[in-house]
């Protein structure tokens, strides 16, 4: 524990590691249907540079007479140069190409994320907090950006609802919100894979059933799912390259370390969904599992015939296949190809961000010029689905429930 936040009965520590929480804490606390939220996924992105340089976890204590204990823990992403350009999306990136090579530095910003880098965001407590806990809070998250040089501070993909709950705390200390990119997820009824095919809106159910046609004819490719896959390390990372190559956001980049660190994990929570063209590797899903929920976590593709032989939904459907088969309840995406997920018959999941500046002048041209940028990028990504997820406000809280997950 390197730090202590103090406001009358609560106090915050600062803990560098999800190793270094007290014992239980996490598996207590966590989402329990959501893989991403598991000690082993937080800890693969600790060992591995995807990105931040660094990880903390913010443990708000109540110490007052009969109040002992862990109340709730936020855990935050530490940038010292996060590049804006990779998270605004391709047009921003083509557009201040010039710039970037002129002036390297200058896109470069100070940032620290709350919540889950790699998943929708979460203040892990398991009761109703009070205003002057999530005050503490709060205040602890802006007193270690001070400490680490981190001007720009964000809550990142939290669901409306909880981010409700933070809001008066939050607006209090500055922040304004914004809406992100959505989340998707597929709820799963009863029954197997063909009568999750039968439910499905007609035109999806034509789609789907062309989609595993054209992969059951491609020459050569059999999709398999895999426990062990240790010996696909370095192939899936050229094939998760190749996505990342062409993605629009890139605010993490998984690496061989991180791959590594969550095949190493606990077998039950995770399978790799793999397609092969004969003994090569030409596309995967790498799948999570935690109670009844499964996550879609990351995807490779070969773009040699990706399109072709359908490799998008093969995995897809292997994994939607490979969920009810093991008791889920929903299935969850990523961010990303919403067109196809919605077609997939995946919901929309809305998702906001808070955000400051610890100074002043800076705050005020952020709240300024940052809404048009990420609301256009979130427009172009959602396409057709622009118009009936892009919210124009984040409904007020309830004062009489000031709950946070």
């Amino acid at each position: 524990m390197t730090g202590v936040e103090a406001a009358a009965d609560y106090r915050v520590e600062v803990v560098r590691g999800v190793d270094a929480l007290p014992e239980g804490l996490w598996e207590r606390l966590a989402p329990p249907g959501d893989p991403m939220w598991s000690r082993d996924v937080l800890r693969a992105m600790e060992v591995s540079a995807i990105g931040p340089d660094g990880y903390a976890y913010l443990v708000l204590r109540q110490d007052a007479p009969g109040e002992t204990g862990v109340l709730a823990v936020l855990p935050v992403s530490l940038f010292s140069r996060l590049r804006l350009d990779e998270v605004l999306g391709a047009d921003v990136r083509r557009r201040l190409a010039p710039l970037r090579r002129l002036l390297p530095g200058l896109l470069r910003v100070p940032m620290l994320f709350c919540g889950h880098l790699l998943g929708q965001g979460h203040l892990l407590t398991g009761r109703q907090l009070p205003a002057p806990a999530l005050d503490a809070l709060i205040g602890a998250a802006l007193a270690l950006a001070r400490r680490e040089g981190l001007g720009t501070v964000v809550f990142k993909d939290f669901a409306p609802v909880e981010l409700a709950a933070l809001r008066p705390s939050l607006a209090g200390a500055g922040f304004f919100f914004l809406p992100a990119l959505p989340d998707t997820e597929l709820r799963l009824g009863p029954g197997g894979f063909e009568d999750y095919l039968t439910r499905l809106p007609a035109k999806a159910r034509r789609n789907a059933r062309s989609k595993l046609r054209r992969a059951a004819a491609w020459p050569g490719l059999r999709t398999e799912v895999l426990e062990d896959f240790a010996h696909l390390l370095p192939e899936m990372l050229g094939l998760y390259r190749q996505v990342m190559d062409r993605a629009e956001q890139r605010l993490d980049v998984l690496d061989a370390d991180f791959l590594a660190a969550v095949h190493s994990g606990q077998p039950a929570g995770r399978r790799l969904v793999a397609c092969f063209e004969g003994e090569r590797l030409v596309a995967f899903l790498l799948c999570l599992f935690a109670g009844t929920g499964a996550t879609g976590a990351r995807i490779g593709l070969d773009y040699r015939i990706a399109h072709e032989a359908g490799l998008y939904h093969a995995v897809h459907h292997a994994a939607i296949r490979l969920a009810i088969d093991s008791g889920c309840t929903h299935i969850r995406f990523a961010q990303t190809a919403y067109q196809p997920k919605v077609e997939l018959g995946c919901d929309l999941v809305e998702q906001w961000y808070a955000m400051t500046h610890l100074r002043p002048l800076r705050r005020a041209l952020l709240r300024r010029l940052l809404p048009p940028a990420l609301v256009a990028a979130r427009a172009k990504a959602l396409g057709p689905h622009a118009a009936e997820h892009l919210p124009l406000s984040l409904p007020e809280p309830k004062r009489s429930s000031r709950a946070a997950r």
